[in-house]
């Protein structure tokens, strides 16, 4: 609860939510904020990580374990506050919890799934070795507008150790 403050400002944020799904509030609350550390922080291993700029989180990265048929793949999802954008902060996060990823669950796929609108999000997923894997056209509504879901993906086996 101590990032609660440094959380719920830059996530306030339309630039933000626009490219998020709608269980990403907007206008994003404390209450909001609060729910959201909650959740984050009750499960073990731990799976949502809290991106940490000068001491404080201003912004969260996690990977979320599929079940039944999908048990063998996991979805990255992430956001970060606006006035960090372009600093390869986010870039560097996706590295560190895919490696993590990859060594404490038993999978052998990671995606994600930006709109065809966030060509930022997929600049930095191809940077660190994701292949786009498929595109389902006007698949998905935000405010009322039909977007592209974009499939990008890196598998055990294809990734680059560094």
């Amino acid at each position: 609860m101590n990032d609660l403050d440094s959380l719920v400002h830059p996530a306030n944020n339309w630039n933000i939510a626009k490219n998020l799904t709608d269980q990403f509030s907007y206008p994003y609350t404390e209450a909001h904020g609060k729910a959201f550390i909650e959740m984050a922080t009750k499960d073990h291993p731990v799976h949502i990580f809290a991106i940490e700029v000068d001491g404080k989180a201003y912004g969260a990265i996690g990977i979320n374990e599929q079940e039944d048929i999908h048990r063998r793949n996991a979805e990255l999802g992430y956001w970060l506050a606006e006035h960090f954008w372009g600093q390869g902060i986010i870039s560097s996060a996706i590295k560190e919890v895919v490696e993590i990823a990859f060594s404490i669950y038993e999978i052998d796929r990671i995606f994600a799934r930006p709109f065809g609108t966030n060509r930022a999000s997929q600049k930095v997923l191809e940077k660190n070795g994701f292949v786009l894997e498929g595109r389902f056209e006007k698949n998905l509504i935000k405010s009322e507008i039909l977007q592209d879901e974009l499939i990008y993906a890196i598998r055990r086996e294809n990734r680059t150790e560094k």
